[in-house]
């Protein structure tokens, strides 16, 4: 069985690229709240996006703020000059965009990819940091066991799983050649993402739970019958967190993890929000089938096994009412207010 293990002399210098979207803000928040990274006290972050990021509140480090493309060889060589002990990898263009704008997809989530690990190769082997990378699910492709365990080879279906998969690739090499210090995780889909919908194609999974939330409607494109693998986002900070304190023995040469999550249906989901909000909450759910999205969604992973990750101490919900009482706590102040009246 494989143990965690937990650095002790956890670096104090942070880098987060795409640190302007949802995870990026909710991981500073975490960072400003906790003041450490493992055991270490935290001495300074650096966030990172195409439009310069928000400051965290509250914060006992230094942060600095930049707009920058990772794209450009330049801005990723000057990133990573002051040589950051854990960067944090979490730019990309997602699903539905990726799938949409092949050039741009490849453009940052590839090339992106490779300008940034290159920098911190050019910086020479005295330099290693830990690069924890924010992977995805969607690296695998059907056919699908009825749970996918931790040898299940990747077979993406979808540019995007296709683009995760190659980081992946390059992060694993890199961490062999002596490079970099790599793990990258492979995120469920996280929800309930809170704010309003982006370009996700699943962002229908987060919709039908939020918008009725805030008293708002929300279109379900998808049958209830389709089932599918998640975690809040509160889960997936903890996935990074925890990613960036592991000692490198514990990965035993194994750069790429798959998170624990929940699987659930679509009518699942709505049940749970049923028992929590109420039948009138639920009436704002409107079903409007789009054979497009429905064909790409069967493509999608549904269960997983996640032994290793599990070993290794990673940790999230156990059903689909708790992702959705997280939200409500995090982002309803702990009321559905209006919403459930």
């Amino acid at each position: 069985m494989i143990h965690a293990a937990v650095t002790s002399d956890v670096p104090k210098t942070i880098l987060v690229t795409g640190a302007a979207g949802m995870l990026g803000r909710k991981l500073l928040e975490r960072l400003a709240r906790d003041g450490v990274l493992g055991t270490a006290q935290i001495g300074h972050v650096t966030l990172v996006d195409i439009v310069e990021p928000g400051r965290p509140a509250g914060a006992s480090f230094g942060v600095e703020t930049l707009a920058a493309d990772l794209a450009d060889p330049a801005a990723a060589r000057d990133l990573v000059s002051t040589r950051p002990d854990v960067i944090f990898h979490l730019a990309a263009v997602v699903s539905g965009e990726a799938e949409s704008d092949l050039e741009k997809g490849y453009r940052v989530n590839v090339d992106g990819s490779r300008l940034l690990l290159d920098a911190v190769r050019a910086n020479g082997l005295d330099y290693r940091p830990r690069v924890v990378f924010s992977s995805s699910i969607a690296v695998f492709g059907p056919p699908f066991p009825d749970a996918i365990d931790d040898d299940h080879s990747t077979t993406p279906q979808t540019s995007y799983g296709t683009q995760k998969a190659i980081t992946e690739l390059l992060l694993s090499d890199y961490s062999r050649r002596g490079f970099l210090d790599g793990v990258a995780i492979r995120l469920p889909t996280i929800c309930v993402r809170p704010g309003k919908a982006n370009l996700a194609a699943s962002g229908f999974f987060s919709s039908i739970i939020r918008e009725p939330l805030n008293g708002e409607d929300a279109v379900l494109p998808a049958p209830e019958t389709v089932r599918h693998w998640f975690a809040s986002p509160r889960a997936a900070v903890g996935f990074l967190v925890h990613a960036a304190t592991l000692g490198s023995s514990a990965l035993d040469g194994c750069r790429y993890l798959t998170m624990p999550g929940v699987s659930e249906t679509v009518g699942g989901q709505i049940a749970a929000l049923r028992r929590i909000a109420g039948d009138e909450v639920v009436r704002r759910i409107r079903r409007e089938p789009d054979e497009t999205l429905a064909r790409m969604v069967a493509s999608w992973p549904r269960r997983f096994d996640p032994q290793r990750a599990l070993a290794l101490g990673f940790r999230a919900e156990t059903d689909f009412e708790q992702i959705i009482r997280v939200y409500i706590e995090d982002e309803l102040g702990g009321s559905i207010g209006a919403a459930g009246s």
